[in-house]
């Protein structure tokens, strides 16, 4: 088995990991920003095997500079689509905003007494 088979190649910016929905980014994430393990991977992604976690590192140190141009890119896109949630929050996310600042204020009166 070539090392090119633990993949599927969806498109340049989509790379996942055979028989499962997980691309390796998320691996990739965990194992290069997070320093974890290839075990604690696997059982953080119980999808995928031991195996496919050891793939997808090796894949990334024999195409480090195509992989780290592939992961920037996804940082960018996950940084850019944080900024457009915070500018255009959806309506739930308005109402636990609006709920949580309501809550911060009964806590604040309730923890306020008249007499000491």
């Amino acid at each position: 088995m070539q090392i090119r088979d633990y993949f599927n190649f969806l498109a340049p910016d989509d790379i996942r990991i055979q028989d499962s929905r997980i691309g390796i980014e998320s691996v990739l994430y965990e194992y290069i920003y997070r320093a974890k393990t290839p075990e604690e991977i696997a059982k953080q992604f119980e999808s995928i095997t031991l195996e496919q976690v050891y793939a997808t590192i090796l894949y990334y140190l024999h195409n480090t500079e195509e992989v780290r141009a592939y992961l920037a890119d996804w940082l960018a896109f996950c940084r850019q689509q944080r900024d457009e949630q915070k500018q255009n929050p959806s309506p739930a996310r308005q109402r636990f905003r609006k709920l949580k600042a309501e809550s911060e204020v009964q806590q604040k009166y309730s923890d306020f007494t008249l007499f000491p």
